[in-house]
């Protein structure tokens, strides 16, 4: 199967790292590894491109990798360097017409000026949406100053993409004595897995009915989860009760794809709770190997109609390609 649309696809801009505070990476990763992400993050033409068309990826949708600009204390600096990233991010769209689309940054350190940004990249720069990595400065979605920022992705009918962040905003005990599950292998799956609880339970969707979130990996754990949820929530005693049970914001204002998911049973069981059209194909690239992601897809038992819904017919509806 050819013609796959991957939307959780990580770049570097060159320049930004001169324009903000050095961010530490953490000590344990294998130094092959980091070489070789320094190559492949900040390209589109010596790897990006060939690696598309050796597997059959039609079109990437870009995203600032992280910790984006979520990491930036200062807000104006914020806001100067996420017009500096979707401006180059933009620049990429255009020189390479049809192989790649946008997710924009946003300085989120300034709610309005996060509109701002948000109907710019939108409006005047193509943009499809935006990804948020994690939190911001110790601050969450469901936060009553981001309402405006829900009502104009809703506005605007373009999706927010929730992906793991780092910094991590608060130190975990159960991370002592076992760095290796502090980031990608497990913590940050947590972490935005909350987060993204955080959002639903807060009736940000209740409020924003035409608002859209996406969580990678399969969801961060969440819809393996939706039935606990729903149980667990009615013994509750809550001041202010969802519309719904949390389960049915899950395939409905709350989108997951494939990304850094390589085996074939749990993208069949993510299928099989969210629905075929709630379901998007993402590769991870650079961190994960976009052979083993779409072979991933391939090999499930899932009818050529759903698998073709989640390589790229589902992308295209919903980021309107």
């Amino acid at each position: 199967m050819r013609g796959y649309i991957a939307i959780e696809e990580a770049i570097a801009i060159p320049g930004l790292a001169d324009r903000r505070p050095p961010i530490p990476l953490p000590d344990n990763i294998e130094p092959a590894f980091l070489t070789e992400m320094a190559a492949r993050l900040p390209d589109v033409t010596r790897h990006r491109l060939p690696d598309m068309d050796a597997n059959g990826i039609a079109l990437q949708v870009l995203s600032l990798t992280v910790p984006g600009i979520e990491a930036e204390a200062d807000p104006a600096r914020a806001l100067d360097n996420a017009r500096y990233v979707n401006d180059s991010l933009a620049g990429i769209v255009d020189t390479h017409p049809g192989r790649f689309a946008a997710f924009a940054a946003l300085p989120l350190q300034d709610p309005a000026a996060a509109v701002a940004e948000l109907r710019r990249s939108v409006e005047g720069l193509g943009f499809r949406g935006a990804l948020v990595n994690d939190h911001i400065q110790g601050r969450y979605l469901d936060d009553p100053a981001f309402d405006r920022v829900w009502a104009t992705l809703g506005d605007l009918g373009v999706p927010l993409y929730l992906h793991p962040g780092m910094p991590p905003a608060d130190r975990w005990h159960v991370l002592d004595a076992h760095p290796e599950l502090d980031g990608a292998l497990w913590s940050w799956q947590a972490a935005t897995g909350g987060h993204a609880m955080r959002v639903v339970m807060s009736g940000v969707f209740d409020r924003h009915p035409d608002a859209t979130m996406i969580l990678g990996h399969a969801g961060e754990f969440l819809p393996f989860q939706l039935s606990r949820f729903d149980s667990r929530y009615a013994t509750l005693a809550v001041p202010k009760r969802l519309r719904r049970e949390p389960s049915r914001y899950f395939g409905t204002n709350v989108l997951a794809t494939t990304s850094g998911v390589l085996s074939p049973a749990a993208i069949e069981a993510l299928v099989h709770v969210l629905g075929p059209d709630s379901v998007l194909f993402a590769a991870d690239y650079p961190y994960e190997r976009t052979s083993a992601a779409v072979t991933a897809l391939e090999r499930t038992r899932l009818p050529d109609t759903d698998k073709q819904k989640i390589a790229s017919g589902n992308a295209r509806r919903l980021l309107r390609l």
